[in-house]
């Protein structure tokens, strides 16, 4: 059962004293849509919460709006084992690893054998058993201005530039974990800043960052707002020699939840 039809719903701001679960927004089994592992049989846990506010953020109920069922481990991980098909996780938001509990479960399925990817936007890192970071590092043109921001007010804009970016937490996870740099592309104007993050954070680590582990994805949670930026981010991709990656689940199921 999907949890984002449970009616066991509170919001993330209400903490669980205990910390024995889980905020969860969806639980389901899916195709991974994004990366390198595009088109992988996947069971997907997407955890409610976020610390960043990107304005064009496709899990909406995670992070300006954060909705979820309380889930304990146990409960979690018998979801999982219910997809007898799939043995790849991806532990994604929101944030995931705003949570010590996620920690926890990604133990939990790595004792029973699960391939496990956590996305995470690279401003915390935990060490735990992670057997791919797929980390997506936000940009200038994430940042809610107030002509951007979805509820129209700007009120996340200072804090979400501020925090946007930690050369500490994303150079720890690229020398900790097998690893992804996915940038959300709109234009050309976004790739200097992309350039310059990657000249940092090459000198911040002494784990060596290829070309072919820079992924550029299109901006858009909808087909039709693919449509329009797709084309331009592949040739960029192309001109700069790094990967290009599809939303593959938007190209097949748009922007229905659980995809």
């Amino acid at each position: 059962m999907p949890v984002s039809d449970s009616a066991d719903r509170e919001c993330v701001a209400d903490r669980n004293p205990n910390g024995e679960r889980l905020p969860i927004n969806e639980l389901f089994y899916s195709l991974q849509g994004e990366g390198t592992l595009a088109g992988v049989p996947s069971v997907f846990v997407r955890t409610s919460g976020c610390n960043l506010r990107c304005w064009f953020c496709d899990s909406y109920h995670t992070s300006w709006e954060p909705t979820h069922a309380r889930m304990s481990l146990e409960e979690i991980v018998a979801e999982v084992e219910a997809h007898a098909e799939a043995d790849h996780v991806v532990l994604t938001g929101g944030e995931p690893l705003l949570h010590e509990e996620s920690v926890d479960l990604l133990e939990a399925l790595d004792e029973r054998g699960y391939h496990t990817t956590v996305e995470t936007n690279g401003t915390i890192h935990r060490e735990a058993p992670i057997d791919f970071a797929s980390i997506s590092p936000k940009l200038e043109s994430s940042t809610p201005t107030s002509e951007r921001d979805p509820k129209g007010d700007g009120e996340w804009a200072e804090r979400h530039e501020n925090d946007r970016i930690d050369f500490e937490a994303l150079a720890a996870l690229v020398e900790d974990y097998p690893f992804q740099l996915k940038f959300v592309v709109t234009d050309a104007d976004d790739m200097p800043e992309i350039l310059e993050l990657l000249e940092e954070l090459r000198d911040a680590t002494s784990e060596p960052i290829g070309d072919d582990d820079v992924l550029l994805m299109p901006e858009g949670a909808t087909r039709e707002r693919l449509a329009e930026t797709r084309g331009r981010v592949a040739e960029l991709a192309m001109e700069y020699g790094f990967r290009y990656t599809p939303r593959l689940h938007v190209d097949l199921w748009n922007d229905a939840p659980e995809t």
